[in-house]
């Protein structure tokens, strides 16, 4: 397990999300965090129905109205503070959680170094 700091909290938009890989190489292990007023949900950017990334742009993961979060490709919404799935083809299914805190105003995620 490996900890990377992703900056000051205030520094990500409410709600809003930031990317982050821990590791190098190939195969990092590849993440976003979602800021929901004072709270931080992190997850593995993979999608648990396609098996590829969740977004397409960088650092977007929330539906238009910001309320949850979707995967680009089909559409699939997961509630922000538990990664469930409750729209789309995987309903009940959830995403992968990080560990994250935030530390003195940082943001902190600890989770493997490889994908």
């Amino acid at each position: 397990m490996k900890t990377v700091r992703l900056g000051r909290l205030d520094e990500i938009p409410d709600p809003g999300c930031r990317e982050f890989a821990i590791g190098e190489g190939d195969w990092p292990f590849k993440g976003f965090v979602v800021r929901q007023g004072d709270d931080v949900f992190a997850y593995q950017n993979y999608c648990v129905h396609a098996g590829h990334p969740l977004n397409w742009k960088p650092d977007s993961f929330l539906t238009p109205d910001r309320t949850a979060i979707i995967c680009a490709s089909h559409g699939a919404t997961f509630a922000i503070d538990s990664g469930e799935c409750f729209a789309g083809p995987c309903v009940g299914r959830v995403l992968r959680s990080v560990d994250v805190r935030v530390e003195d105003g940082e943001v902190v995620v600890t989770g493997p170094d490889s994908a």
